[in-house]
């Protein structure tokens, strides 16, 4: 914010440093005829103003912690104080004053200094080579780093190649897994030698066969996954601090590192729980707590969770799927996982199209396939939930999902075949239009009902007909027929 301008008070003609013949000088060589009284005032104020610069210019100078004035002091005063700068001083270039010889003539006049102008010899100047000026600064954006990986291009340093161990499956000594990637000798091309290959490369690429790729976690980071680890999975009885764990997954930065090692516990842990038949609480109790942790992965924003989406896939779908889970905590697990995989779906099928046509080939397989027991029948369906309602439609009514059910459940009065009927209606009525206040049944004695009755028999079985025909439009719905369209 430029400072205003003080306005000096008319105290009379006074003399000072700055004499008043300066003024009448400069402006008799503009046509200008000025009085003595008037000079002096001018002067004096000219001297006011200048020491106003001086002022403020020595203010920078000591902000600077110089002892001497620059020109840029001056420039940035005259800034301050909103006067328009002096062109063609700069500090880079500082001007050069002579003192010219003194005039017999008036010897009172004092001494002259000016600026000495530099002769330009035109004839040195063209003989002279001609030089192209550089491009200007510009500047451009490259990865530096992606993943953890730095890209081989030419704006990063080169990587540095590290000597690795003959065995692949050698541990470092500071304890960190080292994996070894092997690569063939430039004179080979997929183990065929080349004929023109030189053999002066041969120990180079000796040397280049085997490259060793480390990853190491920080003291701390180690120390992290091993108090999370620990306050997730039973014995642990403490529930704050299994909160507080999930809590950390679910909105902490910097856990990036960490995610395939995360990925993999939750991996080995299910495959653990669910190895012997998952028949106690404990392996309830553990599956229950590792689909919290995927998703808990899934709804931390800071992690890039797209490059290990399929290792994340088969512990919720084999805790989905699987025959046999602990019968207290069975309808819970397949419900986590499918929420789990309806969250996946939802935040990557946009960038993996070919996710969601997958997953529903792998539910509809253990839905409609023969020998499958109820409990995947009952995960698969409630992973259709998940899926979307499309899905359900797909599977249930056209895939012959519902009938299938329906004709395995029939008479069955066993826990998993109620559970199997229960989840297959709850699927159904994700295909049941908005409730109104006039819902009527299909009435038998209509020819149109009738035929909404039988075609609906023929897509979900005899056992869920009945119970959505109470619903007209909602049998109409699973079958296709609008409410208007009374043909059959």
């Amino acid at each position: 914010m430029s400072k205003p301008i003080k306005h000096r008070p008319a105290n009379g003609p006074t003399s000072g440093v700055y004499k008043g013949d300066a003024l009448k000088d400069l402006a008799e060589s503009l046509n200008i005829t000025i009085s003595d009284a008037v000079a002096s005032a001018l002067a004096s104020d000219v001297e006011y103003r200048i020491h106003q610069v001086v002022e403020e210019a020595a203010r920078f100078m000591r902000h600077g912690r110089r002892t001497t004035m620059t020109a840029s002091d001056i420039d940035n005063a005259l800034r301050v104080l909103n006067i328009e700068p002096l062109y063609g001083h700069t500090p880079y270039n500082p001007a050069t004053f002579r003192r010219a010889l003194p005039y017999a003539q008036s010897a009172s006049a004092g001494p002259v200094y000016f600026v000495e102008d530099e002769e330009i010899d035109f004839d040195r100047v063209l003989r002279e080579e001609k030089i192209t000026l550089p491009k200007g600064v510009t500047w451009t954006a490259h990865w530096l780093a992606v993943e953890g990986v730095q890209p081989l291009i030419p704006e990063n340093p080169p990587a540095i190649p590290r000597e690795a161990p003959l065995d692949p499956s050698t541990v470092a000594p500071d304890g960190t897994l080292a994996s070894v990637i092997k690569t063939e000798p430039s004179g080979q091309l997929n183990g065929l030698s080349l004929p023109n290959a030189a053999s002066a490369n041969s120990k180079l690429t000796q040397q280049q066969q085997q490259q060793l790729v480390k990853q190491v976690l920080s003291r701390e980071l180690q120390l992290y996954y091993a108090r999370l680890t620990g306050a997730l999975l039973p014995p642990t009885t403490d529930i704050a601090k299994r909160t507080a764990a999930l809590a950390s997954l679910r909105s902490d930065a910097g856990l990036q590192a960490l995610l395939p090692y995360l990925i993999r516990w939750v991996a080995e842990g299910v495959v653990e729980a669910l190895k012997d038949g998952a028949h106690s609480e404990n392996d309830g109790k553990a599956l229950e707590v590792l689909m919290d942790v995927v998703t808990a992965l899934l709804e931390n924003r800071t992690l890039f969770v797209e490059p290990y989406l399929h290792q994340i896939l088969p512990p919720v779908l084999s805790t989905l799927l699987h025959s046999t889970l602990p019968p207290s905590h069975a309808t819970q697990l397949r419900t986590a996982a499918s929420q789990t995989l309806s969250r996946l779906l939802t935040q990557h099928s946009t960038t993996y199209p070919s996710l969601s046509p997958r997953i529903m080939k792998t539910l509809l397989l253990a839905l409609i396939s023969p020998g499958k027991s109820k409990g995947s029948r009952e995960g698969a369906i409630r992973g259709l939930v998940g899926v979307g309602k499309e899905a359900v439609r797909k599977g249930l009514v056209e895939g012959g999902g519902a009938k299938v059910v329906a004709s395995e459940c029939q008479g069955s009065t066993l826990r998993e075949s109620n559970a199997l009927l229960n989840a297959t209606f709850e699927a159904l009525q994700v295909l049941q239009p908005p409730p109104s206040d006039m819902t009527d049944a299909l009435d038998k004695e209509n020819p149109a009902d009738a035929a909404v009755i039988r075609k609906l028999v023929d897509q979900v079985g005899e056992l869920f007909a009945s119970k959505i025909a109470t619903d007209s439009a909602w049998a109409r719905e699973i079958v296709g027929i609008g409410p208007t369209d009374d043909s059959p």
